[in-house]
């Protein structure tokens, strides 16, 4: 009999499912893409459904391929897109409305009168987090407000909130268990990081019911079982986080400094700051990075809403590249200093910006521009952004001076290359990049007892090619500047 763990790898754009060896290895894996909606400018939304009918479709593959009669999974872990909102029915499991997405910016206008009243310093302090359509909260304020019924049917208990993890764990328990973990918890703008306890007050704020909320639990935890006829029935759910966090977790960057960048949809930087929440003073955000035993690690996190976005504009929306891999050796063929500038602010600019309304622009066009400099200036805005966000930290006193990377744009060693010189910091590649999933790998192998410590967990990463940077520094400040000026011309 061999032993397995199955990492549900729930993203914005698509769903996984990846069975990994208790060596951190993976044995199986699956993945579908799904629909995205956007009904009106700024707004994203996703079908729930679309999401249950992914996550299980992929389950069911990695099982069927990878897993006999005679092997075990020992424990399922969960890793989610943050902040997406789903309220449904208690009584049937249906979504009321579509799930809102992290990306959507509907919400902006009264973010907006929230902070023309000052109350973003109090929401600060509690839950890290700035105030910004990003988060949860306004998002179900809205469901209640809009959807006929909703907020009468939510003061009578009968609706249930979640982010994805909650949502997932619901329908994977029978309807059983409604819980969350701390990491997803501190992305609803609802959670007070100190107490780590939702927040009367902040309840109050946002016009949103307690009943509504799911019970917070530890990253490694027992969740709940499996329900239904399936193989993984009777199976237990043992770890759960935001995606982001379950990348730092997969990168193992368990001391105080350590820091990765995940490149997906979006791109995250992510600071351990130990048991310490940092407040930063230059606008990025204090977040959970994992409770283990009841105790918080905390985390400044600077959040980018457009990475590999911008990329798959450039395939699907200018139809420029047919597929993602020929944008390297475009970029090979290209001088770093062509001096176009893309900015990606299609959902407006995140850390340390947080213009809601800002929207994409390029800049610095002439007759000579073509493909190749606009699909490189796609893949530098990524890193340009990367820059804005180790400049946050470095005011904040906390420059990361090695960074793990992970995500699907760091199979481009160009990307990988420009990012190490425009930071001026050495960048590593893991051998394993589906950080996010083995994150929440680990964390359920933890709870199950496959895993005795981090230190055990650390011990567990290679890295594939570390990349030195080899750009002056006066070039560097150079194209830096280039993209400053287009930030401010927005």
């Amino acid at each position: 009999m061999t032993q397995y763990i199955l990492s549900i790898d729930q993203g914005t754009t698509s769903s996984r499912a990846i069975l990994f060896t208790l060596e951190g290895n993976i044995h199986a894996t699956s993945q579908q893409e799904f629909p995205q909606h956007f009904p009106a400018s700024g707004w994203v939304e996703h079908d729930p459904e679309d999401i249950w009918r992914t996550v299980q479709e992929t389950c069911d593959d990695v099982m069927a391929e990878g897993c006999s009669e005679n092997d075990e999974v020992v424990a399922v872990g969960i890793t989610n897109q943050r902040e997406t909102t789903v309220l449904w029915d208690r009584a049937t499991g249906q979504a009321v409305y579509p799930a809102i997405v992290w990306q959507d910016r509907r919400t902006a206008d009264w973010c907006e009168s929230l902070k023309k009243q000052s109350l973003e310093p109090s929401v600060n302090n509690k839950t890290g987090l700035l105030i910004d359509p990003y988060f949860s909260a306004t998002k179900i304020r809205w469901v209640l407000d809009n959807v006929p019924g909703a907020r009468d049917r939510a003061e009578k208990g009968e609706l249930a909130f979640g982010t994805i993890d909650s949502f997932l764990l619901w329908r994977l328990t029978g309807g059983k268990v409604h819980r969350t973990d701390a990491t997803n918890a501190s992305r609803t703008m609802l959670f007070n990081i100190h107490t780590q306890e939702w927040d009367a007050e902040l309840l109050d704020l946002f016009g949103i019911p307690e009943s509504l909320l799911p019970e917070v639990m530890d990253s490694a935890a027992d969740f709940g079982q499996i329900a239904g006829n399936g193989r993984l029935s009777g199976t237990s759910v043992m770890g759960i986080a935001g995606d982001q966090q379950a990348a730092l977790f997969g990168q193992t960057c368990f001391e105080t400094g350590m820091a990765k960048s995940t490149y997906g949809t979006g791109c995250f930087l992510m600071l351990n700051t130990g048991d310490k929440a940092l407040k930063s003073e230059h606008r990025l955000l204090t977040t959970v990075a994992y409770r283990l035993n009841g105790k918080p690690a905390y985390a400044l996190e600077g959040s980018i809403f457009i990475a590999g976005a911008a990329i798959q504009w450039l395939r699907d929306g200018l139809q420029l590249i047919r597929d993602a891999c020929e944008t390297e050796p475009l970029a090979e063929g290209t001088p770093v200093d062509h001096g176009v500038y893309l900015v990606p602010a299609f959902t407006g600019l995140g850390a340390p910006y947080w213009d809601p309304n800002a929207r994409g622009a390029i800049f610095g066009l002439t007759r000579d521009t073509g493909i190749k400099e606009i699909v490189t200036a796609g893949l530098q805005s990524v890193c340009y952004q990367t820059k804005d966000l180790q400049k946050a930290m470095e005011k904040d006193g906390l420059r990361p001076i090695t960074l793990r990377v992970d995500g699907g744009m760091v199979a481009n060693n160009w990307v990988l290359q420009f990012l190490a010189d425009i930071l001026g910091a050495r960048v590593d590649r893991p051998a394993l990049v589906e950080t996010t999933a083995l994150g929440a790998a680990y964390l359920a192998g933890l709870q199950a007892g496959v895993y005795k410590s981090l230190a055990d967990l650390s011990s567990m990463w290679r890295c594939d090619r570390s990349f030195e940077p080899n750009m002056t520094k006066a070039q560097r400040d150079k194209l830096y500047e280039g993209w400053s000026t287009a930030i401010r011309k927005l």
